[in-house]
Formats: C-alpha cells, sequence, structure tokens
C-alpha cells in the first residue's frame, strides 16, 4: 500500500512510518492540517492515517473536505487521543471508515489498514483511470505506460517521476518536488534526480519525434504537447 500519515507528533510518526515500511508499504507525511489535505488532494494514495487533533487544521475538517462531493473514496483511518463515544461517532459521520484510539498497538494499525484496504476493492479507489498526454498513456492500476502504443520500460523511481509530471501538465515541477516525491525529505546526496530524469527522457522521447519531457532551466520540468518544437 502507498499510505499517507498525517501526524504532528514526530516520534509516533517516524515509528509508524517504520513499521509499516518493514511491512512492505511505502509512507508520505505532513506534519499539519493544511500539508496533510494538499497531498491527499494532489496525490494517489490507498489509504490515509489521518491524527484528530493536528495544528492548521484538524482531522474531521480534513475528511470532510475529502469527503464533500465524493471526491475521494481512499479509506481513512482516523487516530485520536479522543475516547467518547461521541467523538468516535463524529469522526465517523464526516467520512472516516475506521477509528483506532491512542495509545495502540502497530500490529493493530497495521491490521485495520489492511482490512480497509481490502473492503475498498481497489487500491486507489478509481479503477481504471489512465493520464494521458499526448500519445503517451499511463494506467494507474496496471502501471503500464504506452507511448503511440508502444510499451514503455519504467523501474518504480520512474513510473513516481512520470505519474506526477502527467498529473501536473498544465505546470513546471520543481526538482523539489520530483525529489520530495522520490524521497521525502531526505534526498539523497549528489544530483541523482538528474540520472532519473535522463532515464525518463530516454523512455519517454528518445525513439519518437515528438518531445514531451521539457527541461526549464533553473525552475524544473515539465511534461506536456507543444506541438512540433
Amino acid at each position: 500500500m502507498h499510505v499517507l500519515l498525517v501526524e504532528d507528533h514526530p516520534d509516533l510518526a517516524a515509528n509508524l512510518g517504520d513499521y509499516l515500511g518493514a511491512h512492505g508499504h511505502s509512507v508520505d507525511f505532513a506534519a499539519d492540517g493544511p500539508s496533510g489535505l494538499r497531498l491527499a488532494q494532489s496525490q494517489r494514495f490507498d489509504a490515509i492515517v489521518l491524527d484528530r487533533l493536528l495544528p492548521g487544521l484538524d482531522g474531521a475538517s480534513i475528511c470532510r473536505r475529502l469527503r464533500d462531493g465524493g471526491a475521494t473514496q481512499v479509506p481513512i483511518l482516523m487516530l485520536t487521543a479522543l475516547d467518547t463515544i461521541d467523538d468516535r461517532v463524529e469522526g465517523l459521520k464526516v467520512g472516516a471508515d475506521d477509528y483506532l484510539v491512542k495509545p495502540f498497538a502497530m500490529a493493530e494499525l497495521l491490521a485495520r489498514l489492511e482490512a480497509l484496504h481490502r473492503r475498498a476493492g481497489n487500491p486507489s479507489g478509481r479503477k481504471g483511470q489512465q493520464l494521458t498526454v499526448a500519445d503517451l498513456s499511463f494506467n494507474l492500476d496496471t502501471l503500464e505506460a504506452q507511448r503511440a502504443g508502444k510499451a514503455l520500460t519504467l523501474t518504480p523511481a520512474l513510473r513516481k517521476l512520470l505519474e506526477l509530471l502527467m498529473r501536473e501538465t498544465h505546470r513546471v515541477v520543481t526538482r523539489e518536488e520530483l525529489e520530495h516525491k522520490l524521497w521525502g525529505k531526505v534526498p539523497p546526496e549528489g544530483d541523482v534526480l538528474r540520472a532519473h530524469m535522463y532515464a525518463l527522457r530516454v523512455a519517454v522521447d528518445k525513439p519518437f519525434e515528438r518531445k514531451l519531457l521539457h527541461t526549464v532551466h533553473g525552475s524544473g520540468y515539465r511534461l506536456a504537447d507543444f506541438g512540433d518544437d
């Protein structure tokens, strides 16, 4: 699973991230309400672990905004130190799928997340979603990418970059955004991103006449169809 963890307690967030990672899941982090909401609205997750009490915007408000108008069906597990029936009912009313009271066992949280994921059926809740830019397509369920009907061979890192760039085709994506997508807040030393972007360019553009992946010097990259260059 690809999990979004919105938790302002750094030790708990680190422990949860380590535990989920050790069980084969990838985790993105947010330490406040506004950041958590932005990530949940802009990226694709299989599940969201959402603390009830957060700086900037509380978990109930985030959950309500995510559920308004059916914006997302991603399973949401809410964490809270509030242990009354009214608190639990309110959390479920705003759209949480499950509720776990602190302190809790890591194994229980993992079991509940995996159960929510199974019940959701489709990990993203968006069956058959496909991104398309010109003759380039990327199926988010099968993780298959094609250009002009030809299958592209991509590593997991390149798939992450391609998804972000295709979702944001209307704008330039900064190096910092791309690095955060791959490595979170601690990118590796050296310009490793440049090597990944070169590999992505070879896969997406090299065999074809029209270039889709553009370098915007001093800013970042944009994947878009500008016609004949």
